[in-house]
């Protein structure tokens, strides 16, 4: 018989926890947004590169490479492109990635729904609870809508 001690169960456990405390703050990091008020996503890392498509402030961006003061970021799409790392921030936001999203009052499906998002909407995250995120438009409606249908910080 194969016995593991209470005191490498113990670590093993501890391990698997930094593990995915670690996982998880490093997708953090990896995340940015824009800075300024529009950021052009280039074809290559540098000015001269054609613009692939301009992007407005805070829209969330996931870092896959990093090339001197560029970054080479994702969207909620998968659509890839280049950044100058000094126009983006780490102001948290979101994007609906569902065709339409129920806002809740609350962090759950017992609260009531306040108001509905769209596909690609952009929204400023507030707080993270579990699995809801509490989010607010531009026009300021605000409430809780489940990470599942979202895609950001």
């Amino acid at each position: 018989m194969n016995r593991t001690s209470p005191t490498r169960t113990l670590l093993i456990a501890t391990g698997l926890c930094l593990a995915a405390l670690f996982n998880t703050t490093a997708n953090a990091q990896n995340m940015v947004s824009v800075k300024g008020s529009t950021l052009n996503m280039r074809e290559g890392p540098g000015t001269q590169t054609p613009v692939l498509w301009e992007l407005k402030r805070g829209y969330p961006l996931q870092i896959t490479q990093r090339k001197g003061s560029w970054v080479r970021v994702r969207d909620f799409e998968g659509d890839t492109g280049w950044v100058a790392r000094s126009l983006t921030g780490n102001t948290p936001h979101h994007v609906v990635k569902s065709k339409v999203a129920n806002v809740r009052s609350g962090p759950g499906t017992q609260h009531r729904i306040v108001g509905k998002v769209e596909y690609g909407e952009l929204l400023r995250t507030r707080e993270k609870r579990a699995d809801w995120v509490r989010v607010e438009r531009s026009e300021g409606v605000s409430g809780w809508i489940a990470r599942q249908l979202l895609w950001g910080f």
